[in-house]
């Protein structure tokens, strides 16, 4: 069975080669576009990991800081008593 293709074959198996080209650029961009947003979430993540992490630090060193410097007020105030 023959078909009659209008106006003739070339163009129509030319705009069709463009759409595969077209899908494929957009799923390549797609892919692309997703990675790059997984990139940030997982950024983002660790950003916020770290800022947990030095507020927590900052917190445990604050904590000992302090302790020291009781321990160094009673020691005084034990030498004081002592005379």
């Amino acid at each position: 069975m023959d078909y009659i293709y209008e106006p003739n074959r070339q163009p129509c198996s030319s705009d069709a080669a463009g759409h595969v080209r077209v899908q494929v650029w957009r799923a390549l961009l797609e892919s692309a576009a997703a990675e790059n947003a997984a990139r940030m979430t997982a950024m983002d993540a660790a950003t916020k990991n770290a800022t947990e992490m030095i507020d927590s630090l900052t917190l445990y060193m604050n904590k000992v800081r302090q302790a020291g410097i009781t321990r160094e007020i009673i020691e005084v105030v034990s030498g004081a008593q002592a005379l």
